[in-house]
């Protein structure tokens, strides 16, 4: 069978009966952890294999959110605690190349702590332009106050992620950071002119075009499409993503289940591939939800198919050396000097 275009979670840290004949039923082309499936490094790696044996694949994506600060799922004692992006550009005064420096080895840090546990796939950078006026559900998570600034170290943060054997993802496309309202909680309209958010909110990820993955925004941006968000706007898609921003990595939904979308959520799933997303994100692990989902996804095929494989592709199959102790004793040392 095909895999089927979407990204699942699953609700404990082990597979139930019902979740392993699921997902070997339906072959959702990856999945994603949260903190609820995260107890220890060796339950992590025997779920991860779990996941990856119900769909024969070994590079199955298995993603996660381990952005640091608020934004991390795998906690001491286990694991250490990073920080927010904004900590990254608050580094080193006027010396650009020593914030560039620590953030890439912060993410290659965190993609040494991933790789170890199987997950091939953080949900990083965040290149989000934060407004004064916006909501602080982007706030601190953004590695600065400029496009320049979050560009800058998002690539250093991208960089490292790769260069340990993790794929970035960057979020959220084309830009979350004018945003007044929380998007898990409510849907955001964004009023400002599309000169103003051309160069303002999408420029990182213009810069970061390059990426093999991105995630998307659950805003309105009433100069592109009054109507609908940019999941699920096929303006939004072909004249933004596609074609301001230039954009020709895999592009997943932002999770379906948050309280911007609205309808059922095969519906939510089929308007979202429908604008152009080549797979969509479904992150809580009900099971009535997820069939909904699957019931509104087809195969993974065509452009979506070949950005898939193109993304899995840029995989480093050996990971840049890592010295772990010199490596985390000069992390730790720049940020104490902060």
């Amino acid at each position: 069978m095909s895999q089927r275009a979407c990204i699942l979670g699953c609700l404990s840290t082990t597979l139930s009966r019902e979740e392993t004949a699921f997902f070997r039923d339906v072959k959702p082309w990856g999945f994603i952890l949260f903190a609820r499936n995260v107890e220890t490094p060796d339950q992590v790696r025997r779920l991860v294999d779990a996941l990856r044996e119900t769909v024969g694949r070994d590079d199955a994506p298995v993603l996660i959110d381990q952005e640091g600060g608020r934004v991390q799922r795998l906690k001491p004692p286990h694991w250490p605690v990073y920080p927010p992006g904004r900590v990254y550009g608050q580094l080193a005064g006027n010396d650009p190349l020593l914030k560039r420096e620590i953030t890439r080895l912060g993410a290659r840090l965190i993609a040494h702590d991933l790789a170890s546990l199987g997950i091939n796939v953080d949900c990083v950078p965040v290149l989000d332009v934060p407004d004064p006026q916006g909501h602080e559900i982007i706030g601190d998570r953004a590695y600065g106050q400029t496009p320049d600034e979050v560009a800058y170290l998002g690539r250093a943060a991208a960089e490292g992620l790769i260069a340990g054997g993790v794929l970035p993802v960057i979020k959220h496309i084309p830009g979350h950071g004018r945003a007044k309202a929380d998007s898990h909680l409510e849907l955001p309209v964004v009023d400002a002119s599309y000169d103003e958010l051309d160069a303002r909110d999408f420029a990182p990820f213009r810069v970061l075009s390059d990426m093999p993955m991105a995630m998307t925004a659950h805003v309105i941006y009433s100069a592109i499409d009054p109507k609908r968000p940019a999941t699920t706007s096929k303006k939004a898609m072909r004249k933004v993503i596609r074609g301001a921003i230039g954009y020709d990595g895999l592009v997943m939904s932002d999770d379906l289940s948050m309280k911007a979308l609205s309808g059922d959520f095969g519906e939510r799933a089929e308007q979202a591939l429908a604008a152009g997303c080549d797979v969509v994100l479904h992150c809580n692990g009900d099971m009535d939800e997820m069939k909904a989902v699957v019931d509104g996804t087809g195969a993974l095929k065509g452009h979506a198919k070949r950005r898939a494989l193109a993304a899995l592709g840029r995989l480093a199959r050996v990971p840049e050396p890592l010295d772990l102790d010199e490596a985390r004793a000069r992390f730790a040392a720049a940020l104490g000097a902060a």
